[in-house]
């Protein structure tokens, strides 16, 4: 945790330490100092000027024994004076500072502690690297919530009542305190990458999860986080022009923010739980968008099939799979690849989840009658060269879909079957003959997500024959012998794993499928026809992408099962 840095870099003077001792003083002067004496970063100075000054310098963020150390440690000087306790012993602390020269701080800590005070340089990102390790998200505004509670009584505490009127629930929740809250739980979601922030209300008190890469992950908060409860949904609500006076009904919203210069859409939901409300926010942020066909991961040989069937001039493709397997992300890059001037684009979505710049985008409104086989023939008389329909969700929406084929247009749209081939059975059991399944549908692509692994700390090894599944093609490894498991670091917060891509199963139609199609054949008999020429499934190219150092063995088993 602790080391004494042996850089090569030389040691400052004790002239440029007084004038690192007034950069402390002024912001901004550090990264100044930083570039003038060509350090690559503001840590290497900290660092050199740690070794300058003989100190111990504090190079990660693990603590043994943190609840020993933190015990009876007052939370208001970590975010006083930027520091925080790190060893404990008898009768002395050891510190990490984040301004060596602020003697006034140590000797502020030592006074409040009433033990001999050691101090440790660190970074200041460490510091609050650190808080939010072992306090917890949103922890530093708590010392100022519990403040402001003590002020007005019980003021917040009656938030959970079902009495309270309007003005009160809005005045509370717009609170300094409680706005300052609600966006750190906001950023702190953005920056750690969370697709969905879950805040649910339990019988224990508030607990926070953040989806990243597709795996719920809990985060730490303080306890007395949990009497703001209230609060700090009232604000969500609020944000999300929602009726904060009604928490007996579910509630949808939408939240539109800028972080650090990128545009962040949170689509919001709440819904009355047992213990109070819930909301779950899925992020949509705007500056990561890349609709690339090569940049999610598809072979090069499904990527060149693809590419022939989305440039079709009629016919339906259809991009199958669970909630959360990047369907969506597959239909837009599609779309990406293929607009132009001189081709009419046209969606139907429920919801518009991402903007598409020289693409038409219609919402569904289901509860005035914007259906979306609704919206799909009124974009019938809107002269279109491209559909695309969200989902097909009913025999209305299937068959108009179909028609529009049939008529000239392409259609894109999605459906939700475990594999490519149960694909035509679906629409067969919506009601959709055969024989117009079989004439209009020329591909299904069937996709899964994987985590890849984090470049930074994966690990090779040689796996044992007999702890690899059985469909494994254990006769590749004579040419790749070693695989990859996670180990975690920093980067990739200890997970092991940093990013998505997908696994693909393309299905091309052609005359033998159509034949089985039209005899309403099983999904089971489609796809072997489909693997006999050339289909490659899910789980080959999950076990490709194992043998390429790109996944592991757990995250193809995790989402796919053996053909």
């Amino acid at each position: 945790m602790i080391s004494s840095p042996n850089g090569t870099r030389p040691l400052l003077e004790p002239e440029q330490l007084r004038e690192l001792a007034r950069a402390f003083a002024d912001a901004g002067a550090l990264e100044e100092l930083t570039q003038r004496w060509s350090f690559e970063s503001s840590s290497e100075l900290l660092a050199t000027s740690a070794r300058s000054m003989k100190m111990e310098w504090l190079d990660n963020d693990n603590i043994e024994n943190p609840e020993q150390t933190l015990q009876g440690f007052p939370a208001r000087l970590i975010y006083r004076y930027s520091v925080f306790p790190i060893e404990r012993g008898d009768g002395w602390l050891r510190l990490a500072v984040s301004n060596p020269f602020d003697f006034a701080a140590i000797d502020s800590v030592a006074s409040a502690v009433e033990v001999e005070v050691r101090p440790v340089m660190a970074s200041n990102e460490m510091i609050q690297r650190l808080i939010k390790k072992y306090l917890g998200v949103g922890s530093e505004t708590i010392d100022g919530l519990i403040a402001l509670q003590r002020l007005k009584g019980d003021e917040i505490e009656m938030l959970e009542g079902i009495d309270l009127e309007n003005l009160e629930d809005a005045e509370e929740a717009q609170q300094a305190s409680v706005v300052r809250l609600v966006n750190e739980i906001l950023s702190e979601a953005i920056e750690a990458r969370a697709s969905d922030i879950h805040i649910e209300s339990q019988e224990a008190g508030l607990k926070i999860r953040h989806r990243i890469d597709g795996v719920l992950q809990r985060q730490s908060t303080p306890p007395e986080m949990n009497q703001f409860r209230a609060a700090i949904i009232s604000r969500l609500k609020i944000m999300a022009k929602m009726n904060i006076a009604e928490k007996r009904v579910p509630q949808d919203g939408r939240i539109k923010i800028r972080v650090k210069g990128r545009e962040i859409d949170i689509r919001v939901s709440v819904i009355p739980m047992l213990h109070g409300e819930s909301v779950v926010m899925r992020v949509l942020d705007k500056s990561n968008l890349n609709f690339s066909l090569r940049g999610i991961g598809m072979p090069e040989s499904v990527y060149q099939r693809f590419q022939k069937l989305i440039r079709l001039p009629h016919g339906i493709v259809l991009v199958t799979g669970p909630t959360g397997s990047g369907k969506t992300t597959t239909l837009y890059s599609a779309l990406s690849e293929i607009k132009s001037e001189d081709v009419k684009i046209v969606t139907t979505e429920d919801p518009i989840e991402y903007q598409l710049e020289g693409i038409n985008q219609i919402q569904v409104h289901s509860k005035v009658g914007l259906t979306f086989a609704a919206c799909l023939r009124a974009i019938l008389r809107h002269d279109p060269d491209v559909i695309l329909v969200g989902e097909i969700r009913d025999l209305e929406t299937a068959e108009n879909a179909t028609q529009a084929s049939l008529t000239g247009h392409m259609v894109f749209s999605t459906l939700h079957t475990n594999d490519a081939a149960g694909a035509f059975m679906r629409l067969g059991d919506m009601g959709v003959e055969p024989f117009l399944v079989a004439s209009t549908v020329e591909g299904v692509m069937a996709q899964r997500l994987v985590r890849v692994l984090c470049e930074d700390c994966k690990v090779p090894y040689q796996p044992k024959l007999e702890d690899l599944p059985e469909d494994f093609p254990v006769a590749q490894l004579e040419n790749t012998p070693l695989l990859y498991r996670p180990e975690g670091c920093e980067s990739c917060r200890n997970t092991g794993y940093r990013g998505r891509k997908g696994i693909y199963e393309l299905l091309v139609t052609n005359e033998e499928i159509r034949h089985l199609v039209t005899q309403a054949c099983t999904s089971d008999v489609i796809k072997q026809a489909a693997i006999r020429n050339g289909m490659e499934t899910l789980r080959e190219d999950g076990w490709n992408k194992v043998l390429s150092g790109i996944t592991t063995i757990d995250e193809v088993l995790r989402v796919t099962k053996a053909d």
